[in-house]
């Protein structure tokens, strides 16, 4: 296996090991500095502020949530019976979410080809004859599992909680009186998306439900839109359970959407294959996040996200670096326990 390296001296030579990916972002990939010490104020006041403002996928999303449950949502009432025509709803509104978001930055990377190879994590085209993927081809692969499955279950898990919500079995937040209690799950949602995520990835990744399961989303070692929400319909309903916290914290129709929005659509956003959109050489919106590339690369390493060090805690952490590359081998051959 290739080592991984950035060089740091423009006067050094680059190795060998640079060629393992096509576009190496600054190194090495940082995690919050939530859990620093001593605390560094300015830094978790930039994390805070840059994760969300200008522009974010973060930010996108929650306006998506929005405009969906005010123009297209069900209304609260009518989800307290169960009603196929309430359910469909809900199911075409996620369809046309999804191919929005995954079909949109499909067609703006790897169709339109507006941005080339500029700031494109790995440059192997998507597989179009193998029988590693479903219909032999990676593209309609993904698309089939993540517009069949993923939405389905999606659409399953944001049914169930809107009846629970209406039926007084959720509790709710009061509106428009509890608006701050509202802002505030939000912008604490991406710190549960990451503990969570850690959670059932290091399960799915460390018993039999690998191979049965998770290594139908492991087919992408090189990722585009599509594969971000391309898994079996098992891990599909381990993934989205996220959103059965609501059972415990109050929550209205919007937060339910949006909660379920984040962990799908932004599975589009970060397995885009490209750091973001650049726009005359500067990098607009950030998108696909190095640290999960090298997680589809390598596989185990980085199970969680960026938010709270989860990887970092447990061993796991793999940041990009040569000596990490070099310590994440170490780990692999037995030498150093994870």
């Amino acid at each position: 296996m290739s080592e991984l390296s950035q060089s740091t001296a423009p006067e050094k030579k680059p190795t060998k090991a640079r060629t393992t990916w096509h576009y190496t972002p600054s190194l090495p990939v940082a995690v919050s500095p939530y859990f620093r010490w001593p605390p560094d104020i300015r830094s978790v006041l930039n994390w805070m502020i840059s994760g969300w403002f200008p522009v974010s996928e973060r930010l996108i999303i929650l306006v998506l949530a929005v405009v969906a449950t005010t123009l297209f949502h069900p209304t609260l009432e009518s989800t307290s019976d169960i009603a196929p025509a309430w359910i469909a709803q809900l199911f075409f509104k996620n369809l046309f979410l999804m191919c929005l978001v995954a079909g949109g930055l499909h067609w703006y990377f790897y169709i339109a080809r507006k941005q080339g190879d500029e700031r494109r994590y790995d440059q192997r085209p998507f597989a179009t004859s193998s029988k590693v993927f479903t219909f032999g081809s990676q593209v309609r692969d993904n698309l089939f599992w993540t517009l069949t499955s993923g939405v389905i279950v999606w659409t399953g898990y944001e049914a169930l909680m809107m009846w629970a919500l209406a039926n007084g079995y959720a509790p709710a937040l009061s509106m428009p009186e509890q608006w701050f209690w509202l802002a505030v799950l939000i912008f604490l949602l991406p710190m549960w998306e990451t503990t969570h995520f850690f959670l059932i990835h290091r399960l799915i990744h460390t018993t039999e439900l690998y191979k049965r399961v998770h290594a139908l989303h492991h087919r992408n070692t090189n990722v585009g839109p599509w594969s971000g929400l391309s898994m079996h319909p098992v891990e599909h309903l381990i993934y989205l359970s996220t959103v059965l916290i609501h059972f415990i914290i109050p929550s209205t129709p919007l937060l339910i959407a949006f909660h379920l929005m984040y962990f799908t659509l932004s599975a589009a956003t970060t397995h885009t294959g490209f750091e973001g959109i650049v726009v005359k050489g500067k990098l607009l919106l950030p998108l696909g996040t190095f640290h999960h590339q090298l997680h589809h690369r390598y596989f185990d390493c980085n199970y969680g996200g960026l938010e709270i060090p989860w990887d970092d805690w447990t061993g796991s952490y793999h940041d990009g670096t040569a000596e990490s590359h070099q310590a994440f081998l170490a780990r692999r051959k037995g030498k150093v326990k994870a």
